[in-house]
């Protein structure tokens, strides 16, 4: 691809202007590793920005530490004391929402997840965020937890500017068909297929 050219001439009316600042719904699949991280790259950009950030972690356990956690949390308290970047929020379901401790309840793997995307349709129809990762998202829709038509519905008629990122395997198509971005992760190798487990620094 030539530098700044396309390789098709769009036909939709919009201005070049008009096109560069689309917000987008992107989904990053496959089988191989590096969705999420590829996803928390397009939020440092975003933080760059100084673009409000909103990462929605589906199915993760509360163990699990993981470095990107870390380091934007930093960046959203490095906002905070200095006002550089963007604000940043992360909520995380195997840990509880954030927003709605349910001490002493039965753990509900659905109804969590059915609680964050909630949570997550009031935050776009109030446009509170710039950039939404909802990692490993496709989990839950390919479980029946979340309706496949909602997600439609709420994505394509979200208003103003705000992009939504996707992350996890077997994206339901029609996820895949309003996609304006969609990535799929190959693996040609990796050391767990030599026996090997995760290493710090590297999976998380």
């Amino acid at each position: 691809m030539a530098q700044g050219q396309t390789p098709v001439v769009a036909q939709d009316g919009k201005t070049t202007r008009q096109r560069r600042h689309s917000p987008l719904v992107v989904v990053h699949s496959g089988a191989g590793k590096g969705k999420s991280t590829a996803a928390f790259g397009l939020a440092l950009r975003g933080w760059n920005q100084g673009w409000s950030i909103g990462v929605f972690q589906f199915v993760k356990s509360a163990k699990w530490r993981i470095g990107e956690e870390a380091a934007l949390t930093a960046l959203g308290r490095l906002h905070e004391e200095t006002g550089e970047g963007g604000p940043v929020e992360w909520h995380k379901m195997g840990s509880g929402w954030s927003w709605s401790r349910k001490a002493g309840s039965e753990e509900d793997h659905a109804a969590d997840a059915q609680e964050g995307w909630a949570e997550i349709k009031r935050r776009l129809a109030a446009e509170q965020h710039t950039v939404y990762v909802l990692d490993e998202f496709t989990y839950p829709m390919k479980w029946g937890w979340i309706d496949i038509d909602d997600v439609v519905t709420t994505l394509t008629e979200r208003p103003g500017y705000q992009h939504v990122i996707i992350t996890g395997r077997d994206p339901h198509p029609r996820l895949l068909e309003i996609a304006d971005v969609a990535t799929e992760m190959t693996k040609l190798a990796h050391p767990f297929d030599r026996g090997q487990k995760g290493q710090k620094g590297i999976e998380w």
